[in-house]
């Protein structure tokens, strides 16, 4: 039976966003019901809000999300009412060829929940990364659930679900990055924050950051930089040069999506470095380098997908890390705020003085 909540959507492209009641329906087979306790709001959203992702609306926005399961459908084994879980996009199929040779977090035919919820009047919402977390409850596939230790706070144990998860594993998962390791970060808003907190976890010895914001230079030393570059008055790649022996970084995380940052990042490697790809381009982007410096300087190019993460493996662990004080999660949460309160914090993320705002039900 379907139940009415309140729920966050994007009407059109463009358009401010609205609370509006929302009818979830019972949990099909294979499929959850989940009490949302806490989302944030991710840069992903706006973009879904602006028309960026697709045309498909309306959109149930918000995606960052921690709750508790209340009910399952037929044939579920991976939770059971009550349990608290973090919400993730990549629910693995176990079937596939990535799935079938033991790499499940590159599996090709990763699913959402089957039934659709709608509006009052039975027009179908999609889901922002299949979640559409900004309600107090939502419907799921249960595999997009993963269980963890319930003391953690639902504040920040949702940002596990997308921007952190993608950044901390960026830096551990796609990166490699090790002990005694040079990085550079470009572009330190939420994800290259998250990049910069997880290559001092993986006890890099040098963490550049670079941006154009001081204000976020700062919040990146908070989070575990050992050195900053302004970019905008100052040549990247000649800092992170010298900040290296004149060699670049063994790792450079670029998170901003743009071909010049991708570039920089390219030239500010060292010898047989790791350029790892976290920030999402548009369509239209091109990249051109010389294709001999592209076989002259060796080592390897890579894109992070949600991290390279494997949710059932990395958001336990990491939960626990936090619980232990190894990992501030609590660091990226800017402010709480209320469902109506959405649209404010695309404002706010729009000025570049916050990290995360969280909806906190």
């Amino acid at each position: 039976m379907a139940q009415q909540v309140r729920g966050v959507i994007a009407p059109g492209k463009g358009q401010p966003v609205r609370v509006e009641t929302i009818l979830v329906p019972g949990p099909g087979p294979g499929e959850a019901v989940v009490k949302i306790q806490a989302c944030g709001v991710c840069h992903t959203d706006l973009h879904y809000k602006q028309g960026g992702i697709s045309d498909d609306f309306p959109f149930l926005l918000g995606h960052e999300a921690a709750g508790v399961v209340e009910a399952v459908g037929e044939g579920v084994r991976e939770v059971a009412p009550g349990d608290f879980v973090i919400l993730n996009w990549r629910a693995v199929c176990g079937q596939c060829r990535a799935c079938l040779r033991g790499r499940p977090q590159y599996c090709f035919d990763t699913h959402n929940a089957r039934q659709k919820m709608t509006l009052e009047d039975g027009t179908e919402l999609s889901p922002a990364l299949g979640i559409g977390a900004f309600a107090e409850k939502t419907l799921v596939a249960a595999g997009q659930c993963t269980k963890v230790d319930p003391k953690v706070s639902p504040a920040v144990a949702g940002l596990l679900g997308c921007g952190v998860m993608a950044g901390i594993g960026a830096a551990i998962n796609t990166g490699q990055v090790s002990r005694g390791d040079s990085v550079a970060v470009i572009g330190c808003g939420g994800v290259g924050d998250a990049a910069v907190a997880g290559s001092r976890l993986a006890g890099a010895a040098r963490i550049i950051a670079v941006d154009i914001d001081d204000r976020k230079l700062e919040t990146a030393l908070r989070m575990g930089a050992t050195h900053t570059v302004n970019s905008r008055t100052t040549d990247p790649v000649e800092a992170i040069r010298e900040l290296t022996g004149g060699f670049g970084a063994d790792v450079v995380i670029e998170a901003v999506g743009r071909p010049e940052t991708y570039e920089q990042a390219f030239y500010a490697r060292d010898l047989a470095g790791t350029v790892v790809l976290v920030g999402v381009p548009t369509p239209e982007m091109k990249l051109e380098l010389p294709l001999l410096d592209v076989f002259g300087r060796g080592g390897a190019l890579k894109s992070s997908w949600y991290g390279d993460c494997l949710p059932s493996r990395d958001f336990p662990m990491l939960v626990d890390l936090h619980l232990q004080g190894r990992l501030d999660l609590g660091a990226f949460v800017t402010e709480t705020i209320g469902l109506g309160d959405v649209e404010k914090a695309f404002e706010r993320m729009h000025e570049g003085d916050v990290l995360r705002s969280v909806v906190v039900f």
